[in-house]
């Protein structure tokens, strides 16, 4: 994904200052508590967990949809943009639960970084390896951050270790850590030679840095006990021999990530990674398109949608579009064409998010994160371009894992189900597939928890009550190949035939057996599990 094109003019100062990333973690690693961290820190809210009303401090900004309130989960990718020093950052949340994992790759092709967030206790866990894996066919520079390091944790080599063995990506520490679990007290900067003392009584402060002379300084001694500090300068002579020195050009190539120690609850590592993020993260990058890429210092607009979110605000029967911009200088009013249709649209109330306040946006540049509220007509994957017929590529859509049916409690209000269904799909939130023989729909999704978020959101938004039953098929294919042996196909299928939301023809399957079928008997017929969301 970074382009490594000399003699490229530098880019101008307002796209330059953004930074535009992604945090991926596997669940309970301490996401939300870190993006928490980042607004409290860019000076976006006032205390970390807090709403608006007291009672609810406990709930976080970035959560919006009522079910990951109640279970404490992030299952949308909310995207959120505040000031750092004199830096712009746009940061995606994007769910952690596995379940939800397809709307987190999506997410991915609309950063130019990734903050990858472990346990210290746990270290490299399932999900993050797979999250890791699409940053890698991307690559897309990763940042890590030890979390939790305030609690028993593992030995800081062997966290290290790990992460080189699983991921296959160099590391080198940016902080070190003093102790561990009760007698963690803060991190040894080796970026800046500072030594940053933990507050465990204030949550919400930025920890005590005291700049120190190298590790000789007889300064540290006042600070650090004995043993701590023969400990902590033995490690670093070890670091520092085994592990390579920060070389910001094979970070940004994706093949070494510097990492960083804290405690995000207690607010400690969260400012000295975001610094990192400031110095060392890339600026807008080079956007792969068809039928030639998009360079973020091009004075036309580009952007593309990367999510569509619908019922943001349940009031109003509202979908928004959430784009990326890849070049120029969008302005309010402005009117883009819509590749796919080829129509004009006056995007007359783009929207800037913080968690789940919106502000209208005046302006925005290369590597921004706007919303477009609109009434349908944007898609996953769409362009919008000054009238260039341009579209952005590589936006995954995967078949799903799980299929089941789904009915109406009251089957007089079966077209109110259609139509909430099919918003789901143009969302992303599920795939809705339309049999050819007999009525009704299959809905399938990544993991069994979607059909929960489904429901519910069902009958929350649409005030219908719904029941998913077990489908007769277990998995999905879209079919490829030439107009005549793919209509022989269906006709002589028609049992297995659907259409997904873009009517394109899908083959539902029962077992394995099934596919291996099709590709025996049907040779100019492809069968795939993906298929890349373009217009």
């Amino acid at each position: 994904m970074l382009d490594s094109t000399q003699n490229r003019p530098e880019l101008p100062p307002e796209i330059a200052r953004r930074r535009t990333f992604a945090i991926i973690s596997h669940p309970d690693a301490g996401k939300t508590t870190l993006t928490e961290k980042f607004l409290l820190f860019g000076g976006a809210i006032q205390m970390a967990g807090q709403v608006r009303a007291k009672g609810e401090a406990r709930r976080t900004r970035s959560d919006f949809m009522a079910m990951e309130k109640d279970r404490g989960i992030s299952v949308s990718a909310s995207a959120m943009s505040f000031d750092f020093r004199e830096y712009r950052f746009n940061l995606v949340d994007t769910p952690g639960h596995s379940d939800f994992s397809e709307d987190t790759y999506r997410t991915l092709t609309a950063v130019d970084a990734a903050v990858m967030v472990i346990d210290g206790a746990k270290g490299v866990e399932s999900q993050t390896q797979k999250l890791f894996e699409v940053c890698r066919m991307r690559d897309l520079p990763i940042l890590t951050f030890c979390n939790k390091m305030d609690r028993e944790s593992r030995d800081v080599f062997e966290i290290i270790d790990e992460i080189q063995e699983n991921l296959a990506i160099d590391v080198t520490p940016a902080s070190w850590p003093i102790g561990v679990g009760r007698d963690f007290m803060g991190c040894y900067d080796m970026l800046r030679d500072r030594l940053e003392l933990m507050d465990r009584a204030d949550r919400n402060r930025v920890a005590e840095s005291i700049e120190i002379n190298g590790l000789d300084d007889p300064k540290l001694a006042e600070h650090v006990p004995e043993a701590l500090l023969e400990k902590l300068r033995e490690d670093l002579e070890m670091a520092r021999a085994l592990l390579p020195p920060l070389d910001r050009d094979a970070m940004h190539e994706g093949s070494l990530t510097p990492i960083w120690f804290g405690s995000a609850i207690n607010s400690f590592g969260v400012k000295e990674l975001m610094e990192g993020i400031a110095n060392y993260g890339p600026e807008p990058q080079i956007q792969s398109a068809e039928p030639r890429k998009i360079l973020p210092e091009e004075k036309k607009v580009a952007g593309f949608v990367f999510k569509v979110q619908a019922n943001m605000d349940p009031k109003h029967r509202d979908r928004v579009a959430f784009v990326r911009l890849a070049s120029g200088h969008f302005e309010r009013g402005m009117k883009l064409t819509h590749v796919r249709s080829k129509k004009p649209m006056a995007i007359t109330n783009p929207v800037m998010f913080l968690a789940s306040d919106r502000e209208l946006a005046e302006e925005a540049w290369a590597g921004d994160i706007i919303g477009i509220p609109n009434h349908g007509q944007l898609r996953i994957g769409d362009t919008l371009t000054e009238g260039e017929a341009i579209r952005v590529s590589g936006i995954p859509s995967f078949a799903p894992e799980l299929l089941q049916g789904v009915r109406a409690g009251d089957p007089m209000k079966a077209k109110h189900l259609e139509k909430a269904l099919m918003q789901f799909a143009e969302e992303g939130a599920a795939k809705v597939f339309k049999p050819a023989i007999g009525s009704g729909f299959v809905v399938g999704v990544v993991g069994q928890l979607q059909f929960e978020v489904l429901a519910s959101r069902i009958e929350l938004e649409y005030g219908l009550p719904v029941r998913f039953e077990a489908s007769q098929f277990t998995s999905a294919r879209w079919v490829n190949g030439a107009k005549q042996p793919v209509d022989v196909f269906t006709e002589s299928n028609k049992q297995h035939i659907a259409h997904d939301h873009d009517g394109d023809i899908v083959y539902l399957t029962r077992l394995q057996w099934d596919i291996d079928r099709v590709a025996r008997d049907y040779p100019d017929i492809t069968l795939t599990a993906t298929k890349e969301m373009m217009a």
